[in-house]
């Protein structure tokens, strides 16, 4: 009788590459990866398959210290390379790892097609506002004003805000994280890990180099209660330290309101991951300075044939009568006369 093998589980040690891990001290870098390395495990996928594809940039270091494949691509292009990967292997998990610069900037074109075609790839953008690798320049993500060393005084440029372009691509699964909240991170890499389709999360992620507390508030564990307004489906959107603000739409216009703890008002927006790319688009327009918080958390899921899925179905119906088979190729399907 033949023995049956099986398959050693995977820890996290198991997914930590020999490579010395060489970001800033102090990055949130380090935590991004930690949780990535913490929930590969669980996703019951062996390391030969998967794949993590980054372009350029502090975040494109990443599949160097994860114990899978990887490929460290070009500047923008990861998206591209990715999709290769998935048609070409489709049995692969492929991870794309990019930042607001190597993005949003030369990569806008490769990613923003990478998710109207809904490919089967997780796309992680690590968004600090800034260009980190090259120095500080202003970024695409960077708020008007701001000033940098490409811009002494301050960018001209209105900013892109990444789940907006995600959405007006129709991602169909779009999340927002941040670096310091660990266990709602390592939440959002699983969601993702299980999802069929184009991925899309933006991570808030301190640059304390160039761009020290860009999201300082909605990372500070002592304000982010206050700051964070945490989206779980079917709930309410009620927030703050003591439970006691919630959104509710006036018009189209999303408002925060205020209540007696405990006590909030029945006409409160009731969270719907599922719901149209409008409802979401509506959430991302949540922003400081013109709210106190910002939301976090699946804004949009919903369940698409992917790209992959109808490449591989086209190849199949394209295929001619003898398929394989050179003679029967040439004897079957239709002929033609060349006089």
């Amino acid at each position: 009788m033949a023995e049956t093998t099986v398959a050693p589980k995977l820890e996290r040690k198991d997914f930590v590459s020999d490579q010395v891990v060489r970001w800033c001290p102090g990055c949130g870098d380090y935590a991004i990866l930690a949780q990535m390395q913490k929930v590969l495990p669980t996703f019951g996928v062996p390391r030969e398959k998967i794949v993590f594809v980054s372009g350029i940039g502090c975040s494109s270091r990443f599949p160097y210290y994860v114990n899978t494949y990887g490929f460290h691509t070009i500047h923008g292009r990861a998206p591209a390379i990715a999709t290769g990967i998935k048609l070409a292997q489709p049995d692969l998990q492929v991870w794309v790892v990019t930042g607001d610069g190597d993005g949003l900037s030369i990569g806008g074109n490769h990613l923003l097609h990478a998710m109207r075609r809904n490919v089967d790839i997780k796309i992680l953008l690590f968004n600090n506002r800034i260009y980190g690798l090259t120095k500080g320049q202003y970024s695409p993500t960077s708020l008007q004003g701001m000033v940098t060393k490409s811009s002494p005084m301050g960018t001209l440029d209105r900013p892109l805000y990444p789940l907006r372009v995600a959405l007006a691509a129709e991602a169909t699964f779009v999340a927002r994280t941040v670096d310091t909240d660990v266990a709602h991170l390592g939440s959002i890499l699983e969601r993702a890990a299980k999802h069929k389709g184009s991925a899309f999360i933006e991570i808030f992620q301190n640059c304390i180099v160039f761009n020290d507390g860009a999201f300082a508030e909605a990372e500070s564990r002592d304000t982010r209660d206050d700051s964070v307004i945490k989206l779980e489906h079917g709930k309410p959107l009620v927030f703050g330290k003591n439970k006691d603000k919630g959104v509710k739409m006036k018009g189209f216009k999303p408002e925060v309101v205020t209540f007696e703890a405990g006590k909030p008002p029945a006409d409160l927006l009731v969270h719907d991951e599922n719901a149209g790319a409008q409802y979401a688009y509506a959430l991302t327009h949540i922003e400081p300075p013109d709210y106190p918080a910002v939301p976090v958390g699946v804004f949009r899921t919903v369940t698409e044939p992917t790209f992959d899925q109808l490449s591989e179905a086209q190849l199949e119906a394209a295929k001619k009568p003898g398929g394989g088979d050179l003679a029967k190729l040439l004897a079957g399907g239709e002929t033609w006369e060349v006089r």
